[in-house]
C-alpha cells in the first residue's frame, strides 16, 4: 500500500504492484466503489510484466474526504490528472488508465480536456459521455437507499447486492465485500464513501454536463478501447455507439453476462479484454 497526491491536499490511497514493463497502468474504480473493485486484474497485469497501482478516488474507502465537499467531476478529474504527472515524471512516460464508470469520465477529461498528453492509452469500462437516464437514477438509489442506515450484517449487505444484480451468483467468500464496506461503531456496515459524495452540496451527477464529455471524447486521440457489460443499464448499445462516432479509432468489447459492473460480474473475461489490448500495444 501507497498514498498519492491529489489535489487540495487530498491524499490518495493505493495499492501498487510492482513490474519491469512500462507504461504503468493506473486502475481507477467508479463512484462509491473502492481500489479493491478490479477483482484479479490488476493481479494479472502484474502478472504480464507491468507495473499497476490501483487507488481509492476522494472519498472512497481509504483515501481522504474531500475538506471542502467538493465531489464535482472536475475534482476526481485534477486528482487523475495529478497521479498520472506523478508517474509520468517518475517514469518518463504517460501512464495507461484503466478507469470504471466515475474514474472513466475522470480519465476522459484529463486526456480530452485538462492536460492532454498525462495518458498513453486509456480504458473506459461502461461509461460513455452520455449515460442512460434511467440506468443512472438505478445506480444512485441503490447507493443512497442504505447509505445512512446501513446494514446489521455483511450478509444483509450481501442479499441487497444480489437482490440489486440478480445476474451475478451471490458471494461465497465475504471478505471482498468487506473491503468496500465499513464498520461504524455502532456496528453497522455502510458504504465505504464520504455520504456527501451524493448528498452534499457538490454532487457527483450536478457536476459536468454530456457536451464537456462528448467534446473531450472528440479530441482524445490515444489508443483507446470501450469495454462495455452486455446487461448494462447505463450504457446501452445506442450510446456505445454514439461513442464510437466520436472516438472512430476506439475498440470495442461487449462483455457477456456483466452488467454495469464489469469487472465484478466477469472479471475472467474483463481481465482476457484488458490483457489483450495491452498486448497489442506493446507488438504496435
Amino acid at each position: 500500500m501507497i498514498h498519492l497526491d491529489g489535489t487540495g491536499g487530498v491524499r490518495l490511497a493505493a495499492d501498487e504492484r510492482e513490474g519491469q514493463r512500462r507504461p504503468t497502468i493506473i486502475l481507477i474504480h467508479g463512484g462509491g466503489q473502492t481500489r479493491h473493485s478490479w477483482g484479479g486484474t490488476a493481479a494479472a497485469l502484474a502478472e504480464f510484466g507491468h507495473r499497476t497501482i490501483a487507488y481509492d478516488q476522494r472519498g472512497h474507502g481509504t483515501s481522504d474526504r474531500a475538506p471542502d465537499r467538493d465531489y464535482t467531476h472536475l475534482r476526481f478529474a485534477e486528482d487523475c490528472a495529478a497521479v498520472c504527472a506523478a508517474v509520468q515524471a517518475e517514469d518518463g512516460i504517460a501512464p495507461i488508465v484503466v478507469g470504471a464508470s466515475l474514474g472513466g469520465l475522470a480519465a476522459l477529461l484529463v486526456e480530452g480536456d485538462l492536460r492532454p498528453g498525462s495518458i498513453s492509452a486509456l480504458v473506459l469500462v461502461d461509461i460513455t459521455p452520455r449515460m442512460e437516464p434511467d440506468g443512472v437514477a438505478r445506480i444512485v438509489g441503490f447507493m443512497l437507499e442504505r447509505a445512512e442506515e446501513g446494514y446489521a450484517s455483511l450478509e444483509e449487505a450481501a442479499a441487497a447486492i444480489a437482490a440489486y444484480q440478480p445476474h451475478r451468483p451471490p458471494p461465497k467468500d465475504l471478505d471482498g465485500l468487506a473491503k468496500n464496506l465499513r464498520q461504524d461503531p455502532d456496528g453497522r456496515w455502510r458504504w465505504h464513501w464520504d455520504p456527501d459524495f451524493f448528498l452534499g452540496p457538490t454532487p457527483v451527477n450536478g457536476a459536468a454536463t454530456a457536451g464537456r464529455f462528448e467534446a473531450a471524447a472528440r479530441r482524445i486521440s490515444i489508443p483507446t478501447m470501450l469495454v462495455r457489460g452486455r446487461l448494462s443499464d447505463l450504457v446501452s448499445v445506442e450510446t456505445a455507439r454514439e461513442f464510437l462516432v466520436l472516438c472512430p479509432h476506439a475498440e470495442f468489447v461487449d462483455v457477456n453476462d456483466a452488467g454495469h459492473m464489469v469487472a465484478g460480474d466477469r472479471n475472467d473475461l474483463f481481465t482476457k479484454a484488458v490483457v489483450g489490448f495491452v498486448d497489442r500495444l506493446e507488438r504496435g
